[in-house]
């Protein structure tokens, strides 16, 4: 974690514009082709939702905006991001949210995530990570979604990024879409930001 100067941060007056407001938080919805994710998976045997986590945070991970958090008025960047996603046993109705590093690999980090869910006994463990390095993560895998909202604190300084999604569902190409739902503080993160995201995420898709 690095501290950052305010005075010479290149974002400080956009930082300072929106900090004047009561609620700086935003939203967007859009399309992600996941088909290829999708078989990717089913040949290895893996969890499309511990995949899709995976690829979410490494694409955040590789736009630097992502990494600059807001605490308080005091401006940190991160080295990195952690995942931070609520899960379901099998059969079960009740929650809890796993919390893990990501990692380069995403096969491996889809076997550990599957083994740290089925283990885990604490509906939220305390992490090793500072709040503000996670990413939160949720699903709706039973509807298709057009826009989702999650519940928050009123704290306007909230740096935590927000990412869900519902069923994939087929295009009538022979395709498989995704809508992926983003929340975040536009105090640190602009539109161009989300374009680079949705670059990157894209890129990761694709070289499967």
């Amino acid at each position: 974690m690095t501290v950052v100067d305010r005075e010479s941060w290149p974002r400080k007056e956009r930082y300072e514009f929106f900090a004047g407001l009561a609620w700086p938080f935003w939203s967007v919805t859009f399309p992600v082709d996941v088909t290829g994710l999708h078989r990717w998976c089913r040949r290895r045997g893996v969890s499309f939702y511990y995949a899709m986590v995976h690829a979410v945070t490494q694409a955040m991970d590789g736009v630097e905006a992502f990494h600059y958090k807001d605490r308080e008025g005091s401006i940190i960047r991160h080295d990195t991001l952690v995942p931070s996603f609520t899960d379901l046993r099998p059969g079960s109705e009740d929650f809890y949210i796993v919390t893990m590093e990501a990692g380069a690999d995403m096969e491996a980090f889809c076997r550990k995530a599957r083994a740290a869910s089925r283990t885990q006994k604490e509906f939220l463990p305390q992490g090793l990570w500072p709040e503000d390095q996670l990413i939160y993560f949720t699903s709706l895998p039973w509807l298709p979604i057009t826009a989702l909202s999650n519940e928050r604190d009123l704290t306007p300084w909230d740096s935590i990024p927000r990412a869900s999604w519902g069923k994939y569902m087929p295009d009538g190409d022979g395709r498989e879409m995704l809508s992926l739902s983003l929340e975040l503080n536009h105090r640190l993160l602009d539109g161009i930001h989300v374009g680079q995201f949705y670059e990157k995420l894209n890129g990761i898709l694709e070289a499967l």
